[in-house]
């Protein structure tokens, strides 16, 4: 028996008051992501400001039967923040607080709605920083529900490397601390990593202890142009070979140095690109690293067009990287995008930067690729006009064909951007039996399938039949 939404969402009032809002810019702030094209709006968004406001919507839903999927930034790009229609946002930007600086544990406990650039400006005072930098100004608990990286995983890895503790709100009310400040423990069940990268489809976070690094003393960065792709991925492999372990390795193709020239009045050469930046005990230390990089570049046909030592000149020579996005929507203005992620072994990189290619020639499509390439995360920026479904079709079978062949070489679906509704369909094939756990710890923790349902292991066909076609 389907729950009147006037019942539950009066119930949500008495328990919260104007912490709920169901004015139409609130509801259509929350009915769409950064990635995909869905449009979902939810009946209600609660504005929660303490882990009470949180406990008490999940009683609600609780007590309702009534769907509730946490809101952070709304940066997912597979569907992860899509309410179901007409349940509840549970909006947690209001848990921002950020606590105290340990300068010696270098740990900091964080409210799920601080943003990673906010919470790195308290942090420099202190000499120390968050390294994971997924390129959005995503929000904590958001990162921490989707497990991201970005460009600093190849040094210091992702989200589940860096959360210490959390706070999880579960949906029967219990509130459980997971983890501790110590930095290493034999104790128990490790419920901590369960829930990062669980895309609130187990409890809702609503707090986190980090780990934190000390600022390095001395950065360097270098810029790399090779012959073909198969050139610039071997260097990239040769670099860790001769022993750097650097501060981030990213890569695009020609098409992009192109476009991003186009789009910024830069005259960088046109050819696949390497980003290396380091991090040295001093001057010296930096400068022999870039000239380890020189020399991996020059192993395979590469040469250095260009070098930073200072903050400001290296922000001049990343800008081309940094500036993918931007030029992508420029030089194709009108176009709808989507962005692809897979992530393969090291040694199968090579083949499957070739393969993409390839795949993007046979469909007609054009599509900077882009790589987090020192941890094998391979991105494929697609765009066509909203209207073209043939277009559509085209990209959904290269991304179809890159995520299948990134499982088969044992590699990853999703390497950072999570699973929410697109990616579900490669679960099976990933993990086998596993994914028949992975539901039975699901139905553990949320038995009526009431918390971010259809997401991550999610079956659709549990849903209300008016929402199966949706999710």
């Amino acid at each position: 028996m389907t729950v009147p939404e006037s019942a539950w969402l009066g119930a949500l009032r008495d328990a919260l008051g104007e912490r709920v809002s169901v004015q139409p810019g609130d509801l259509n702030a929350h009915a769409r992501d950064e990635g995909t094209a869905l449009t979902c709006t939810p009946g209600a968004v609660v504005l929660a400001r303490s882990e009470a406001d949180v406990l008490g919507a999940l009683a609600v839903a609780r007590e309702f039967g009534v769907p509730v999927t946490p809101w952070g930034a709304g940066t997912s790009l597979e569907g992860a923040a899509l309410p179901v229609p007409g349940a509840i946002s549970l909006d947690l930007t209001g848990l921002d607080t950020v606590g105290e600086v340990d300068p010696v544990g270098w740990t900091v406990t964080v409210g799920p709605g601080v943003r990673r650039l906010a919470l790195n400006r308290r942090l420099r005072p202190h000499g120390l920083f968050f390294p994971v930098d997924p390129g959005a100004d995503a929000s904590l608990g958001g990162m921490a529900a989707t497990n991201a990286s970005g460009t600093t995983t190849v040094r210091y890895g992702g989200m589940r490397e860096h959360v210490a503790a959390l706070r999880v709100a579960l949906l029967d009310g219990r509130v459980v601390t997971l983890g501790s400040a110590a930095r290493k423990s034999s104790s128990g069940y490790a419920l901590k990593s369960l829930f990062i990268g669980s895309e609130g489809t187990l409890g809702v976070i609503t707090s986190l202890t980090l780990r934190l690094h000390p600022l390095p003393p001395v950065t360097a960065s270098a810029q790399l142009a090779f012959p073909d792709v198969g050139a610039a991925v071997g260097a990239s492999l040769a670099l860790r070979g001769l022993g750097v372990l650097p501060e981030r390795l990213e890569f695009v193709d020609a098409a992009t140095v192109r476009a991003v020239n186009r789009h910024r009045d830069r005259r960088d050469p046109e050819e696949p690109t390497l980003w290396v930046e380091v991090a040295g005990r001093d001057p010296a230390d930096a400068d022999a690293q870039l000239a380890l990089a020189s020399e991996a570049a020059a192993l395979h046909g590469g040469r250095v067009v260009g070098e930073a030592r200072t903050p400001e000149a290296a922000g001049a020579l990343w800008a081309a990287r940094h500036g993918v996005y931007d030029a992508l929507r420029a030089a194709w203005p009108g176009h709808a995008t989507r962005i692809g992620d897979v992530c393969v072994p090291l040694p199968a990189l090579a083949g499957t930067a070739a393969l993409a290619l390839r795949l993007l020639d046979e469909g007609g499509l054009t599509a900077p690729l882009v790589g987090h390439i020192g941890d094998g995360n391979l991105h494929l920026l697609m765009h066509a006009p909203p209207e073209d479904a043939d277009a559509w079709a085209r990209i959904d079978h290269v991304l179809h064909s890159l995520a299948a062949h990134a499982v088969a070489v044992g590699g990853t679906c999703t390497g950072e951007h999570g699973v929410g509704l697109r990616k579900r369909a490669y679960l099976r094939a990933e993990h086998g039996d596993a994914l028949d756990v992975m539901r039975d710890v699901k139905a553990l923790f949320d038995p009526r399938g009431l918390l971010n349902p259809g997401k991550v292991v999610g079956d659709p066909g549990t849903l209300p039949a008016p929402l199966q076609h949706l999710f």
